[in-house]
């Protein structure tokens, strides 16, 4: 039996909070970023996070990024980075730029396969005033594994509604593609996903 999916606008009064209660009672909820519109469980919640991959319908070889709402949190979930990784923090976040740090023990395992997750901070202050009230997220785009990723609250409604508990509606997400993806868990830095921000633009801060 399906689950009832609630649409509110993301700026609802009580809005978040009804989010974050969700959150805390282990559900998924949906909601706008800088990039795409994106699905999250807490990040320190094992079966919330094997939710997600269920309703996503992702392979558990496949890491599940984690967005925070501030560097504060960083510690939370990866060990001090080095000061290269700082500089590329200081200029790109909050931004459309997904760091693989490595994982500090004792978070759930089935967020990575391996010792790395994705980090990201978004440039969206509705998303990250959410994940002040959530802590941490483990997320990933609102939408069915290999399926086009949804800009709107009616394109998730399309496809996971009864899947999972909320989505939030913050309009149409600004950025429409999906973050660059930079891997920094080695001695030099490598793209692998291309998005909004350029090798280009992370080689000049790192040089400046």
């Amino acid at each position: 039996m399906k689950k009832e999916t609630q649409i509110l606008p993301i700026d609802q009064p009580q809005a978040l909070s009804l989010a974050a209660d969700i959150i805390k009672s282990g559900g998924v909820i949906a909601f706008p970023t800088d990039t795409v519109y994106g699905i999250g469980a807490s990040a320190i919640d094992e079966d919330a996070i094997d939710k997600l991959y269920q309703v996503k319908g992702r392979s558990q070889e496949k890491a599940i990024p984690i967005l925070l709402a501030d560097l504060e949190e960083l510690a939370q979930i990866t060990p001090t980075p080095g000061e290269m990784v700082g500089v590329i923090m200081e200029n790109f976040w909050p931004g459309a730029l997904t760091l693989i740090l490595p994982l500090l023990a004792g978070l759930p395992s089935n967020l990575s396969p391996t010792q790395t997750v994705g980090v990201r901070i978004p440039d969206f202050d509705l998303t990250r005033e959410l994940l002040r009230h959530t802590g941490p997220l483990a997320a990933t785009s609102a939408n069915l594994s290999g399926q086009e990723s949804a800009h709107n609250a009616e394109e998730v409604r399309e496809n996971l509604s009864g899947k999972i508990d909320l989505i939030l509606d913050g309009g149409t997400s600004p950025g429409g593609v999906a973050s660059t993806v930079l891997d920094c868990t080695k001695a030099e830095p490598l793209i692998l996903r291309t998005g909004p921000i350029s090798w280009q633009e992370i080689i000049r801060a790192i040089a400046e």
